[in-house]
């Protein structure tokens, strides 16, 4: 393995981070293309399966000694990062633009601030309490021994060694919010990022060592394929898998880590509903399901893409959503004023025009879009899609689509709401628009979703954060990610 510091983003080639090393890839590199021009961004290095498990072996080797530093250690490195990763804010944010084709304000204000935020949050956690009392109890004498008062504790523990596979939608905030919260538990950590825009993690590695996080303790490898990946969640040394991607991947990951008992902790996709009654504020929900079409390209799982709106306010809000979506400025991502990025690649663009294909056939009417704005030019670009005339049986209704894409299906009566609502494989997240709160809460409550958003789409950063159904394993976020990567631990003893 070769030492030294990181290769500047600038540099055409990345090393992969192993063992506190920059290490050259047995398996070469491979181009990471911007998607608002389709020019190379850098090279990625692409790791065989033999320097993953090299990667966790470190991993493994790290994990004693880092598992019993002071929590206050592992607070000042955590907080130091942060610094760092704040400190390189322009160029980190550059760089995030130019991998993922996020707009100039979504890479600065959700990406790389919301990554360093995160750290900052979990040097925090790494100093919350670990240790909790149980009430006392009283036995009486018998075959598990004599009478008395019997006191227990509860501790958490690291879980170990963590496979952090992320997703390619926020490729500062998504890592950060797994590696981050690891480290505070004290675990250790192997990261494989999303194949498209993997750079801005070995950017977060590079800040962790300069921050002084011991070898081993961090380590990032990437691969334009499965094979990567697969090595990092089949390694003997790997304790725990915790994954943000698809739902078809993170079966197949289950599979593995339920062969070796490995904790997990998924976060899939979604569907999300958006519930409109006929005495919601338009203008508010319009807001809200609007972001479909402008953050990420619609390309997060927590989007409100599945619109199931009262009739009586049915053509009034198809009205009012066409009309927002005329507004958008779909475009390059580094220009003032645009909303509407690209999607992440050309293949992904081509997925999310054959789901708008399959809507007409299947007897939707495309109300906006549904034609790839500007396609003579360079990049990969959806227009902002509004599908109306929509039935709950319709593939387009029932499908994750992952891209500006917005179905609505009309509803009559409360009961036939939720019940539309409910009709989905995914609940990650649902929203509910009503005038009368009291109706809102009482439908949220019988949401099958991991969250509900009630006239908002706006989230609570210390809320558990995870999915019902097919959309995912376990919750994160707040002190709630701290729980999902350590085990409970119970002392016992007689009073």
């Amino acid at each position: 393995m070769s030492a030294g510091r990181p290769r500047d983003a600038r540099s055409p080639e990345q090393r992969l981070f192993i063992g506190g090393e920059w290490t050259e890839p047995a398996g070469g590199h491979y181009e990471v293309v911007d998607p608002a021009t389709e020019e190379v961004v850098g090279l990625a290095p692409e790791a065989s399966r033999a320097q993953v498990y090299e990667a966790a072996a470190a991993a493994r080797d790290a994990f004693g000694p880092w598992s019993r530093t002071r929590p206050e250690e592992r607070a000042a490195i955590l907080d130091r990062a942060a610094g760092l990763m704040q400190r390189d804010f322009t160029a980190n944010a550059a760089l995030a633009q130019a991998e993922s084709g996020a707009t100039t304000a979504t890479a600065r204000g959700m990406q790389v601030a919301v990554g360093a935020a995160r750290f900052r949050r979990y040097a925090k956690g790494a100093l919350e309490p670990v240790e909790e009392a149980v009430p006392p109890q009283i036995n009486e004498a018998g075959p598990m021994g004599r009478a008395g008062i019997f006191g227990a504790l509860t501790v958490r523990q690291p879980v170990g060694v963590v496979t952090c596979i992320t997703s390619y939608n926020n490729p500062w905030a998504n890592p950060a919010g797994k590696i981050a919260p690891a480290l505070a538990m004290g675990n250790t950590v192997v990261v494989k990022p999303a194949p498209q825009d993997p750079l801005s993690v070995y950017r977060m590695a590079g800040a962790l060592a300069e921050a002084g996080v011991p070898a081993g303790v961090v380590n990032v490898v990437s691969g334009s394929g499965a094979e990567a990946g697969e090595a990092a969640v089949d390694s003997p040394d790997v304790d725990m898998v915790s994954f943000t991607g698809s739902t078809s991947v993170g079966q197949r990951i289950a599979e593995v880590c339920g062969r070796g008992m490995k904790r997990q902790l998924m976060e899939l996709g979604g569907k999300g509903a958006a519930v409109v009654f006929d005495d919601a504020d338009l203008d508010s929900a319009v807001a809200g399901i609007g972001t479909t079409f402008s953050f990420y390209s619609g390309q997060i799982c927590t989007a409100p893409t599945r619109v199931l709106v009262q009739r009586a306010v049915h053509d009034a809000l198809i009205e009012k959503l066409t009309a927002y979506a005329g507004y958008l400025t779909v475009g390059d991502p580094t220009a003032m004023g645009t909303v509407v990025g690209p999607v992440i690649s050309a293949a992904h663009r081509d997925r999310v025009e054959s789901y708008v294909e399959l809507g007409r056939k299947e007897g939707a009417r495309v109300v906006t879009g549904g034609e790839r704005p500007d396609p003579t030019g360079r990049g990969f670009y959806v227009a902002p899609t509004l599908l109306a005339d929509c039935t709950p049986d319709m593939r387009v209704v029932r499908e994750e689509i992952f891209g500006p894409v917005v179905v609505v299906v009309p509803f009559g009566d409360e009961e036939e709401g939720i019940a539309l609502a409910n009709d989905s494989d995914y609940g990650l997240i649902d929203y509910v628009w009503s005038g009368d709160v009291a109706r809102a809460f009482r439908v949220a409550r019988r949401l099958r979703a991991g969250g509900v958003g009630v006239n908002t789409i706006g989230r609570n950063m210390e809320a558990p954060f995870g999915g019902f159904k097919r959309s995912g394993v376990g919750r994160d976020v707040g002190s709630y990610a701290l729980h999902a990567y350590s085990e409970l631990q119970a002392i016992v003893w007689p009073g």
